[in-house]
C-alpha cells in the first residue's frame, strides 16, 4: 500500500511540467570546473530572482536569466555548522555527528573519515580552494586542507564569535573574553591575523572574492573545484567602502549589493578566461534569514519563519545554477532538491567514485538539465537536532509534533542589537506547499492517508539512521 500510495503521489504531484525554459541547452561531454557560493543567513526573498526589490542585484538576476532557478531547494538543518556539513558530505547532518554550530570552544569537527566535496574532485586531479567561513571545527585536524583542499583562506567560525557579540557588549573586555575570544583569520593551516577588528571585517567579502578570482585565473587551463562560503550576511554586517551607503536600503542592503558584486566578479572572470560553457556555478545559501535580528535580517517572504526553524523559512533557499550552453537559461525547476544531491551530482557530472560508507544524497543532475521531471528522492526529511521534525514528499510536508523559536508577528531589532524570540509548539500537520507555501492551513484531518503514509516513512527512516550514523571528529 505504501508503494502504491507514493506512485499515485507523484503521479498527482508531477503530472504536470516543472520545468520553464526558455529555450532548450545543449549538452556538455566535457567534465566541468566547479563553483560552489554558499551565503550565510540569507533569506528566500534576499535576491532580484526570489522577489527582493529594496536594492539592486543585477549580477544574480543575470544569472538566473541565463541558468536556471531551483525554487524548492534546501539544506538539512537552519544553522551554520549543520548545514555545511548536509553540503560538503552529502549526507543528512545527523548521520555525520554534526549539530548545530560549533564554536571557539568546540572540541569536535568533521570526521577525518568523511569525503568531502573536495575529496570527489580530488579523484579527478582537480585544484581545489576553499574561501570564507569554514565552520565545521577550527582545530588544525578539522581544517579545509586536512579535507581535500589545495588552499584556504577565511574565518573558522561565525563572524559574530567574537568579545564584539551583542550579547556581552555590557561586560569588561576581560569577562568578553571568558565567553568569546578572539576571531581569527586563517590561511591554509596558520592564523595570520589572531584578532580580527571591525575593519577586517569590512574586507572579508572582497578578499573572499578577489582570492576566488586569482584561484580561477591560475588553474584555467586544469579542472578547479572554488568552494566560497561568504561570513555575509550573518550579523554583525560588514560592508567595504564602495557600497557603503549605495543600496539606499540601509546596512543590510549595502551588504547584499556586495554579495552581487562578489559573484559578478567570479562570472565575468569565467567569461574572460573562456570558461564559463565549462564551469557548474551553484549559487545558495545555508539557511534562512536570523529574523530577531530585525533590520540587519533579510527576509523568508512568503516562506513561514526563518533560521532556526524547519519551516521553509528556515530550510528552503534561493538557489541558482548557471552553466551556459548546458544548463538551460531562464529556466526554473520547481522540484524539490536539497544539498546533500550536490555531492552525488558532481560526481555523476566528473566520473568521480561515491563514498563506499552510506550517503543520503542522489544524483539530480537531470534537474539541471531538464531531462526528467522528477526527483529520485522518495522523501525528504528535516531534522533540528537529533529530533525529526518533518518530512516531505512530493507537494506535501507533514511536521512531527516540535517545538520552535518565533517573532509571534513582532518586529526584530534594530541596528544589529536582536529582540527575544517567544517559543511556541506545532502539533502533527500536514501542509500542501503547492497551494499553502506559507505552511498556515493543517489538511491532516482531510487526507488521514497520506499523514499516515508520511509520518510512518519519516519514523522509519529516523530508526534507521539511529542505528547507522556516525560520529563526528574528536580531538
Amino acid at each position: 500500500m505504501q508503494k502504491l500510495f507514493f506512485i499515485l503521489l507523484y503521479s498527482i504531484t508531477f503530472s504536470t511540467p516543472t520545468f520553464i525554459q526558455a529555450k532548450k541547452a545543449t549538452k556538455t561531454t566535457k567534465i566541468p570546473n566547479i563553483v560552489v557560493i554558499f551565503i550565510d543567513d540569507m533569506g528566500y526573498a534576499d535576491i532580484g530572482p526570489f522577489g527582493a526589490k529594496a536594492y539592486p542585484t543585477p549580477n544574480l538576476d543575470r544569472m538566473a536569466k541565463e541558468g536556471r532557478k531551483f525554487t524548492d531547494f534546501y539544506v538539512t538543518q537552519a544553522v551554520c555548522s549543520a548545514s555545511r556539513a548536509g553540503l560538503l558530505t552529502g549526507c543528512y547532518n545527523v548521520r555525520v555527528g554534526i549539530l548545530g554550530a560549533l564554536g571557539p570552544k568546540s572540541s569536535h569537527g568533521i570526521n577525518p573519515d568523511e569525503v568531502t566535496l573536495a575529496e570527489i574532485c580530488k579523484q579527478k586531479g582537480y585544484a581545489t580552494a576553499c574561501y570564507g567561513k569554514w565552520h565545521l571545527g577550527h582545530h588544525e585536524k578539522f581544517l579545509p586542507m586536512q579535507h581535500g583542499f589545495d588552499d584556504y583562506f577565511g574565518l573558522p567560525y561565525s563572524n559574530d564569535m567574537w568579545p564584539y557579540h551583542p550579547g556581552v557588549l555590557h561586560l569588561p573586555m576581560k569577562e568578553r573574553l571568558k565567553k568569546w575570544s578572539h576571531l581569527p583569520l586563517i590561511e591554509k593551516n596558520q592564523i595570520i591575523n589572531p584578532q580580527i577588528t571591525a575593519e577586517d571585517q569590512e574586507q572579508l567579502t572582497t578578499q573572499y572574492t578577489e582570492r576566488a578570482v586569482s584561484f580561477i585565473e591560475k588553474n584555467r587551463d586544469k579542472r578547479f573545484f572554488v568552494y566560497l562560503p561568504h561570513s555575509m550576511v550573518h550579523v554583525p554586517l560588514y560592508v567595504s567602502e564602495k557600497f557603503k551607503g549605495k543600496s539606499k536600503a540601509g546596512l543590510f542592503g549595502d551588504v547584499m549589493m556586495e554579495v552581487d558584486w562578489s559573484v559578478g566578479r567570479i562570472l565575468e572572470t569565467l567569461r574572460k578566461n573562456k570558461l564559463d560553457k565549462d564551469t557548474l556555478v551553484i549559487f545558495t545559501s545555508d539557511n534562512g534569514p536570523w529574523l530577531n535580528y530585525g533590520d540587519h535580517a533579510g527576509s523568508a517572504a512568503p516562506l513561514r519563519e526563518g533560521k532556526g526553524t524547519m519551516f521553509d523559512g528556515g530550510c528552503r533557499e534561493p538557489t541558482l545554477a548557471w552553466m551556459p550552453g548546458t544548463i538551460p537559461p531562464d529556466s526554473v525547476c520547481n522540484e524539490p532538491a536539497m544539498t546533500i544531491d550536490i555531492l552525488p551530482t558532481i560526481a555523476h557530472l566528473i566520473g568521480a567514485k561515491l563514498p563506499k560508507h552510506r550517503i543520503d544524497g542522489k544524483n539530480i543532475w537531470p534537474l539541471f538539465t531538464g531531462d526528467k521531471s522528477k526527483t529520485p528522492h522518495k522523501a525528504y526529511y528535516f531534522y533540528y537536532g537529533n529530533q525529526l521534525q518533518a518530512v516531505r514528499a512530493g507537494k506535501w510536508k507533514l511536521h512531527f509534533p516540535h517545538g520552535y523559536r518565533t517573532l509571534a508577528g513582532r518586529p526584530g531589532g534594530k541596528g544589529g542589537i536582536p529582540t527575544n524570540y517567544s517559543q511556541a509548539k506545532i502539533g502533527l500537520a500536514l501542509f500542501d506547499l503547492e497551494k499553502d507555501i506559507g505552511e498556515t492551513t493543517d489538511l491532516k484531518d482531510r487526507h488521514p492517508k497520506i499523514m499516515e503514509d508520511l509520518s510512518n516513512l519519516g519514523k522509519a527512516f529516523h530508526a534507521n539512521l539511529q542505528k547507522t550514523k556516525r560520529p563526528a571528529g574528536k580531538l
